[in-house]
């Protein structure tokens, strides 16, 4: 089916079906848009132009979906994406305070987590550890991966409203105290840990006092060690209500943290607890993983997608994956 509307070139937008979408309350999720092949051009600007244009009905349709995959749009490599991200009009969010280990390609548009491919990124919303955040995420395949290394998706509100449903003791605490995450970082970039980011570039300075101003900003405190600096986010709430929607979300990196933060200098365990201190029950943390998985979307890339995220509605992971791969991504306010 395709969208219509008055000064829209008609059938450009194409709504379509994939088999690994879900549908909630009779919404797709993720909403996937394509093009209708008759008005398919090479020049990028023609797609650029059409954001711009329809912008109101895209913000629309990522309001009700939670998340757009562009598919089928003819995009090759990095600047293409990043004009794409520009014709959205979305101020940028500098990647300040960030867990993941990644570099500038070109304009707006940086690597995702240079981990390791063997490497499993678990579920989060994109830096929910400080108190700035991205509200808008896009993800961009410039390399299509050998196998695996999807980046699955899953709504927020679904993961809170089913983990209300087992275990309201543990969410009822979890509103009351939020959460504490721990990280310990290194001077330099580590690309072998998923967290390895070093304090240099997480506050994009390499000096200390200038990163005590970036990170007291984020509601960051720091603790210097030697060669390496304890950084302690919270208690920062763990769940939010997300007002546009009016619905609560698992707003947090409570599985990322205590499943993933783990390399030579973090203690998976001790990375989060609740925020008066206490530690997290286990076994309810790895229940809260399976739920995740179970609602997940993992759509296989295709060369040329590109994924836009609301992230305050969806939180995102990766999945392990065999060379080559080489995912892009920009972050809005």
């Amino acid at each position: 089916m395709s969208f219509f509307q008055p000064n829209m070139p008609e059938n450009f937008f194409t709504v379509v079906e994939i088999p690994q979408q879900k549908v909630y309350n009779g919404v797709f999720f993720p909403a996937v848009l394509s093009s209708d092949p008759t008005r398919l051009t090479s020049d990028v600007s023609v797609l650029t132009e059409a954001i711009k244009l329809h912008k109101p009905w895209l913000d629309s349709l990522l309001h009700r979906s939670g998340a757009v995959l562009f598919r089928g749009f003819p995009l090759t490599t990095a600047s293409d994406f990043n004009n794409v991200v520009e014709a959205f009009g979305y101020e940028e969010l500098p990647y300040i305070g960030g867990a993941a280990p990644r570099s500038k390609v070109v304009g707006r548009v940086f690597t995702t987590n240079e981990s390791p491919p063997d490497q499993k990124i678990s579920f989060h919303h994109e830096m929910a550890q400080v108190s700035v955040y991205p509200s808008k995420l896009f993800f961009f395949c410039e390399v299509e991966p050998a196998s695996g290394g999807e980046t699955p998706i899953v709504l927020s509100h679904i993961i809170y409203e089913k983990m209300n449903e087992k275990y309201p003791e543990f969410v009822e605490k979890l509103e009351e105290h939020g959460l504490i995450y721990t990280r310990v970082l290194g001077e330099e970039d580590d690309n072998s840990s998923s967290v390895g980011r070093g304090w240099k570039s997480t506050f994009l300075t390499q000096d200390k006092s200038v990163a005590e101003e970036r990170a007291a900003k984020l509601g960051v405190k720091l603790e210097w060690m030697e060669d390496v600096v304890k950084t302690i986010m919270g208690p920062i709430p763990a769940i939010k209500l997300e007002k546009t929607r009016q619905r609560k979300i698992w707003f947090n990196s409570m599985v990322g943290a205590y499943i993933g933060w783990k390399d030579p200098r973090n203690n998976t365990v001790k990375t989060v607890t609740f925020g008066d201190g206490s530690p997290l029950p286990a076994h309810i943390v790895y229940d809260c993983l399976k739920i995740l998985d179970e609602e997940s979307v993992a759509i296989p890339w295709q060369k040329g997608d590109i994924l836009l995220v609301d992230n305050l509605a969806v939180l995102h992971s990766r999945r392990p994956f065999n060379l080559p791969r080489r995912i892009l991504a920009s972050l809005c306010k």
